[in-house]
């Protein structure tokens, strides 16, 4: 068998060893590769956006949206939101789910199968959504498009489904480390938030993945972060008491962002052109208000770390930026949600780290350490991905100072939302409001990171169930350990042993020849399982609900050797998947 290993194509080699959960310099390939495909999908897909606001808006700033006059912001959300409806109005239902929601629940039902339509929904809706000034942002977006991207590498490799799923979390990392120049950010929310689970296997593709993206980004943007971020301290430690209100309000608004979005949510059931104009409205009303709010808002983040934004309108934006960006965001349209997440939390702490300055005689820490403070409270709290958002913060900052201040304020706000308002991670909401349950048990995330074909039974042989004595003998002449029984497909399987016995038996008893006898192997007594098929790629975790779906005790495993031609590759069975699931734990 060893031998018959290696006689196989290097492709289908490569497809057996990536099945395996220890497969790590397959998997490293693989992750590197992904890196390579969702950091130039990234750069793609903010070329797209950048380049038409440029030509948009004053300046050649592609986020000036309060240089335009109050006509064209009123305008240009109605104008572009036509185009959106015309370009998605007859898109099926199906590939209309976009975003970070859309990736989990695709790894969790789908097994990380991302479609390329929902992708392209994704890339052109989601750029023009930012286009229109949407207070939307372009992380949710590049996440799937960077998931999307490593998932279809996998699909036309026809990799193992374990293998995929570890690509789209390559994806994710990759697409978080090139949209924010935050390689360590990327590798914990993609383990943090899309994979939820840590694990040494699914460490090392991942953060090549988020390496590669970032050499990538910043081969075309440079080695800056997204913020211009000044020098931050804590100036004494007298101020943690106002680092814990922050971190209140953050969790309260955290709560308030969470359940706004999924009040929206109910709305998906209106029709996609109802939802489109009420997005467009929306944004050409607050854009008439407050324009600071419309599009990405980096450029207003950037002000408020740099404490250049007066107090009573930070408090303006906080809560301009979370009805309007939680109202849209849960409509189900291709924008993201972390980009006005972090515009938030800057925003509130900004405005804190004022009010604390008048208190302490702006003897205490700029008002900008407190904006950074706000963001990843925000973040931590909102999708509920506390050492992700402790990362973003550090890699941001690049200061090692910040750290005790952050992990605090941090911890304080992810509490608050989740055990005094009872909200879940804002993906995980949004889930539940599609009727979808998330399961994340150790059991599942043990057989899904692992593919059938690496603990599948290969010594077998095919034997017709009624079969004469010479071709049961011969049969058994390379050692089996189960006889698959054929009449017109696979209908059983029975242990070689007992047939081996069987005819042992038989010739002792015979008087006469016994090799003109006809035998029934469904007849003799023995082991025997009812199967049914399932595909190679399949994961453990699939081949355990199809045992429970089928009530069956064994699977054969099949391959498409040929068109309209189902090899079988080996046979699985229950006590096969537990044995397993044992030993390695």
């Amino acid at each position: 068998m060893l031998k018959d290993r290696f006689r196989l194509p290097t492709l289908e080699r490569f497809r057996h060893q990536v099945a395996d959960v220890n497969a790590l310099p397959q998997l490293a390939i693989l992750g590197f590769f992904s890196g390579l495909f969702s950091g130039m999908v990234v750069i793609l897909f903010r070329h797209a956006v950048e380049l038409p606001l440029q030509h948009i808006l004053p300046n050649f700033d592609d986020e000036n949206f309060e240089g335009l006059t109050l006509v064209e912001r009123i305008g240009l959300p109605l104008f572009v939101g036509m185009l959106i409806l015309i370009t998605l109005y007859r898109v099926k239902p199906k590939y209309l789910r976009v975003g970070i929601t859309h990736v989990i629940e695709r790894l969790s039902y789908h097994q990380g199968h991302l479609p390329i339509k929902n992708m392209l929904v994704q890339f052109f809706g989601g750029s023009l959504a930012i286009i229109s000034g949407q207070p939307v942002g372009r992380e949710g977006p590049a996440v799937h498009l960077g998931a999307a991207c490593s998932s279809l590498l996998g699909q036309w490799l026809k990799l193992p489904n374990n293998s995929i799923r570890t690509l789209v979390g390559c994806g994710a990392a990759g697409a978080i480390s090139a949209a924010f120049n935050t390689p360590i950010a990327g590798v914990i929310f993609a383990m943090e938030v899309i994979m939820m689970e840590y694990t040494i296997a699914g460490f090392t593709p991942v953060i090549l993945a988020a390496v590669t993206a970032a050499v990538l980004s910043e081969m075309v943007y440079g080695m800056a972060p997204a913020f211009s971020v000044p020098p931050m301290f804590l100036a004494s430690l007298w101020e943690l008491p106002l680092v814990v209100i922050v971190g209140i309000l953050a969790g309260i608004l955290a709560a308030c962002f969470t359940h706004l979005v999924q009040l929206s949510c109910k709305l998906r059931t209106r029709p996609l052109w109802q939802r489109i104009i009420l997005a467009s409205l929306l944004t050409a009303i607050s854009g008439a208000i407050l324009p600071e709010i419309m599009g990405v808002g980096y450029d207003t983040v950037n002000m408020t770390l740099s404490g250049i934004i007066p107090l009573q309108l930070l408090c303006f934006l906080v809560i301009g930026k979370l009805l309007v960006s939680g109202t849209i965001c849960g409509l189900g349209l291709p924008g993201g949600l972390i980009g006005p997440v972090l515009f938030i939390g800057a925003s509130l702490g900004g405005a804190l780290g004022i009010a604390g300055a008048y208190l302490t005689d702006s003897s205490g820490s700029p008002s900008g350490f407190y904006a950074m403070l706000g963001m990843g409270a925000m973040m931590g709290a909102v999708l509920q991905a506390p050492l992700a958002a402790l990362m973003a913060v550090l890699e941001l900052t690049q200061n090692p100072h910040i750290i005790l201040p952050a992990m605090l304020v941090i911890v304080v706000a992810s509490m608050t939302s989740k055990y005094f308002f009872k909200k879940p991670s804002v993906f995980l909401t949004q889930l539940q409001a599609q009727g979808l349950n998330f399961r994340n048990d150790p059991l599942s995330q043990a057989l899904q990171r692992t593919g059938v074909s690496s603990i599948m039974e290969r010594q077998f042989v095919r034997l017709a169930r009624h079969c004469s004595y010479d071709e049961a003998s011969q049969a058994l002449t390379t050692n089996p350990i189960w006889i698959v029984i054929d009449t017109n497909k696979p209908e059983a399987i029975l242990l070689a042993a007992d047939l081996a016995r069987y005819l042992g038996q038989t010739q002792e008893e015979a008087n006469d020849e016994p090799e003109s006898d006809t035998i029934d192997l469904l007849a003799l007594p023995g082991e025997r399982k009812d199967i049914t098929p399932l595909y190679i790629q399949a994961t453990l975790h699939e081949a355990l609900e199809k045992l429970d779906q089928t009530q069956v005790e064994a699977l054969y495993i099949t391959s498409v050797s040929a068109p309209m031609i189902n090899r079988i590759n080996g046979i699985i069975t229950r006590k096969a998947i537990e044995r397993f699931y044992q030993f390695k734990h």
